[in-house]
């Protein structure tokens, strides 16, 4: 029996019921924690509401300011462990887009977790709206990563 499934599998997560969007339901899908989908639902639509706030609180325009958001910190290369010979090489490779995805999603969570302000949805809030402006911890995470890639491009030829 294979180890690998033959094809890739994508399961279909569906659209958010309030914003129309796959990106916002695959938030709060990443959001919840133990199966709790409705505390994971009050916090990202909290957080967009207080983004709304900002921008005439139109839901089209709160969609865009994630979106515009989201699409500030996702990757377009990271770096990978590759061992020859004896040593080990950080190469640079390109992102698919849903690793993409993935590693915006988990920086801005993981960067909002760590802020200090009163409620989940006020820090995921205020991360969305400083990655939106172009500063943030998570904004900070993707050219960090971008950096290290550029650092070791000489090692590039060994992405095979």
């Amino acid at each position: 029996m294979p180890r690998r499934r033959k094809k890739s599998f994508k399961r279909d997560i569906g659209v958010d019921l309030v914003y129309s969007s796959s990106l916002v339901q695959k938030f709060i899908n990443v959001v919840m924690v133990q199966g709790k989908k409705n505390v994971a639902r009050s916090i990202v639509h909290g957080a967009l509401e207080i983004l709304g706030k900002k921008v005439d609180g139109d839901k089209e325009k709160t969609l865009k300011m994630f979106e515009k958001a989201f699409g500030q910190v996702l990757p377009f290369i990271e770096v990978r462990s590759r061992r020859v010979g004896g040593s080990v090489y950080q190469v640079p490779r390109e992102v698919r887009p849903e690793r993409g995805e993935a590693l915006a999603i988990r920086w801005i969570i993981g960067a909002a977790k760590k802020r200090s302000n009163k409620t989940m949805a006020e820090r995921l809030a205020s991360e969305l709206i400083e990655a939106h402006e172009g500063r943030g911890n998570a904004l900070k995470k993707k050219t960090d990563v971008h950096r290290m890639a550029e650092a070791n491009r000489a090692f590039s030829h060994y992405a095979w």
